[in-house]
């Protein structure tokens, strides 16, 4: 399905933004004629009078009679009578990111901003999408998950020119490794370890782990899990790792773990999930191998999640503060805004906890007597 283009005299809104975010034209400067807009855009003198007019209501232009027309002094994300901070998520409907985001709207709401939210669906384009739109909007700062955050960052450009515009801006739950913006987020290396050491403790010794390795939650959950193999000197199988990528997730975990649980006697006993929602999924992969959780595989989770608990075996899980994570982030966000932190070096870090119930069992005392 074709995208539906935008109206001409909204792309020549985004490309004058994108001059003056990126310092082609700074506060003050004159802009081009209409004329020679027109010229350099393909576009109508009409269409060019549409987008800059549009753009001086907003306040991001000034008209001068006789000199032309020049970009404003005081922006126009400053000129809004409420002020307001931008929310970027790779999701919104679903799983944990509710509870965040409703940490993150007591907070704004309490200190008087108002929230613009949006996703990215996990996609960079969209992401990039975003971010030009909250840049050609009046917003004070940004609250911003990365989306697919191992994968790189194509849209390093549109950071810098948050940088440039001097908005402030931070990132949850994981940061693109080339920036230095604030971060809040959980050490998911230890909730990795944590998850693995519960189950060697307890006897476990084919212990397989399923990680989403397009972001760096997942990859730090993978580096936890291997170190604990390594500590505890358990030998970890390569066939025992599952990375996968939000493209796969629907089927590639488990599809492998299916076949996992085909290996007679040389299968896992446990699994390590990346968080919850793959958890209760490989619940049905043990059922119909004919298998049984706790009995016969161990499962545990990550995030503690509504679903922990949601099942007729209550998973055992790593504790993640969703509505605490979201307070703290916009906490931060508004000290920064208001003069109150650094913009770098004020990262919050989220230790850990396991959080046992039904899902885990000692494997000695899962033997058959």
């Amino acid at each position: 399905m074709s995208k539906k283009l935008k109206p001409k005299h909204e792309q020549l809104k985004e490309q004058i933004l994108e001059w003056i975010h990126t310092g082609k034209f700074k506060p003050g400067d004159q802009l081009p004629t209409e004329h020679e807009i027109a010229e350099l855009s393909a576009m109508s003198r009409q269409t060019v009078r549409q987008g800059i007019g549009a753009l001086v209501q907003e306040g991001w232009l000034s008209r001068r009679q006789g000199s032309g027309t020049f970009v404003a002094d005081g922006p126009g994300r400053k000129s809004t009578e409420v002020p307001t901070i931008g929310v970027m998520t790779t999701n919104i409907s679903d799983y944990i990111f509710p509870e965040i985001v409703r940490g993150t709207e007591s907070v704004l709401r309490r200190r008087g901003y108002r929230m613009l939210l949006s996703s990215t669906d996990n996609e960079k384009a969209k992401e990039r999408d975003n971010l030009k739109q909250l840049l050609s909007s009046p917003i004070q700062g940004l609250i911003i998950e990365p989306t697919k955050s191992a994968q790189g960052n194509p849209n390093l450009d549109c950071y810098l020119s948050l940088d440039y515009s001097q908005i402030p801006y931070l990132m949850i739950n994981e940061r693109y490794a080339e920036l230095d913006c604030p971060s809040v987020k959980v050490d998911d290396e230890q909730g990795g370890y944590l998850a693995t050491k519960h189950l060697i403790d307890l006897g476990h010794r084919r212990i397989a782990g399923f990680f989403k390795t397009d972001d760096l939650q997942g990859v730090q959950r993978l580096k936890g899990f291997m170190r604990a193999h390594r500590e505890h000197s358990v030998p970890l199988l390569p066939e025992a790792v599952v990375h996968y990528t939000t493209e796969t997730k629907e089927h590639a975990p488990e599809a492998a773990a299916t076949a996992m649980l085909l290996q007679g006697e040389e299968r896992p006993t446990a699994f390590v999930c990346y968080n919850d929602q793959l958890a209760v999924r490989l619940f049905e992969a043990v059922r119909q191998a004919a298998l049984r959780v706790p009995g016969d595989v161990s499962v545990v989770g990550f995030d503690d999640s509504f679903l922990a608990t949601a099942t007729e075996i209550k998973l055992t899980t790593i504790s993640h503060p969703k509505a605490e994570l979201g307070i703290t982030a916009a906490e931060l966000l508004l000290d920064l805004i208001e003069g109150q932190a650094e913009r770098r070096g004020s990262d919050v870090v989220y230790r850990p906890e396991l959080i046992v119930r039904e899902s885990t069992h000692s494997l000695e005392a899962a033997k058959p007597r």
